[in-house]
């Protein structure tokens, strides 16, 4: 475990990671407890970030969460380069401005808004942060009471973007909606696609609106733990764990891809016990 340069006597810390200061809440059973034990959070998925961003580029990252994955993006794309993150939960919103403040990350530009298919509001509660639970896995489609966020679509909030190298999209299984208020920045600019698909009754659904954007998508399954982490710690707290997400590129590119399964059938899922 990192020991911590602030302990706010409140939910909040902050330790030395991989990528700079990080703020986390030391309640959050995934993201937090990742940072604080490992000085990072799923970075098997900032390894494949890696391989697509260069300095200059344009990230958008939707479900931003804590900023762990933020705070590489913004070191991969340099400082001639930006990202658009969003996050639309509050308190988590103000914990990943937070370690973009103490880092002085200028080439990151942060939204509190939630992001869909179409603009108008979503109401979110307010959470209990000071009590143990999974904060990155809040489905803010299904509150029906809360305060109002607003809601926005990709076309619209940044159809002025002059280029976009990577769409990151984990949103607790609202990645279609997403997809779906994106699809003219999709088609003029033609990113690499990286997102979220572990709901199994959502999956076929998403896996054809990826396909009738011209894309082909190919299935990640990352380890959360890895064994060359910040901290250099050998326990694996999340033993069998592992993100289920999409790799998507535009059926024009040539791919030389080693060890990724095609997302070729909307009805298979690499998660299920049983297959069609």
């Amino acid at each position: 475990m990192l020991p911590k340069i602030i302990d706010s006597g409140g939910f909040n810390a902050v330790v030395k990671g991989r990528y700079g200061y990080q703020v986390y809440n030391k309640n959050d059973v995934y993201v937090g407890r990742a940072v604080e034990k490992y000085g990072e959070y799923s970075e098997l998925e900032v390894e494949l970030f890696r391989q697509i961003c260069k300095p200059g580029d344009i990230a958008i990252e939707v479900g931003a969460n804590l900023g762990t994955h933020t705070l590489a993006l913004s070191q991969l794309v340099g400082e001639k380069g930006r990202v658009f993150a969003f996050e639309p939960q509050r308190i988590v919103f103000q914990t990943l401005c937070a370690s973009l403040a103490l880092n002085s990350i200028a080439n990151v530009e942060a939204y509190q808004l939630a992001v869909s298919s179409k603009a108008g509001e979503v109401l979110i509660p307010d959470i209990r942060y000071d009590v143990e639970g999974n904060y990155g896995a809040v489905e803010i489609e299904r509150f029906t009471k809360g305060r109002p966020v607003q809601v926005i679509t990709l076309d619209t909030f940044l159809e002025e973007i002059g280029r976009l190298k990577l769409l990151k999209i984990d949103v607790e299984g609202m990645e279609q909606d997403v997809i779906d208020g994106a699809t003219k920045l999709i088609g003029k600019h033609q990113p690499v696609i990286y997102l979220e698909n572990d709901r199994m009754e959502k999956s076929p659904a998403l896996i054809e609106a990826i396909h009738a954007l011209g894309y082909r998508a190919f299935w990640h399954l990352p380890k959360l733990y890895n064994v060359n982490n910040f901290a250099g710690d050998s326990e694996d707290i999340y033993p069998g764990t592992v993100s289920v997400n999409m790799l998507c590129f535009p059926n024009h590119v040539t791919l030389n891809l080693n060890g990724f399964k095609e997302a070729t059938d909307p009805h298979f899922h690499p998660m299920a016990k049983s297959q069609p």
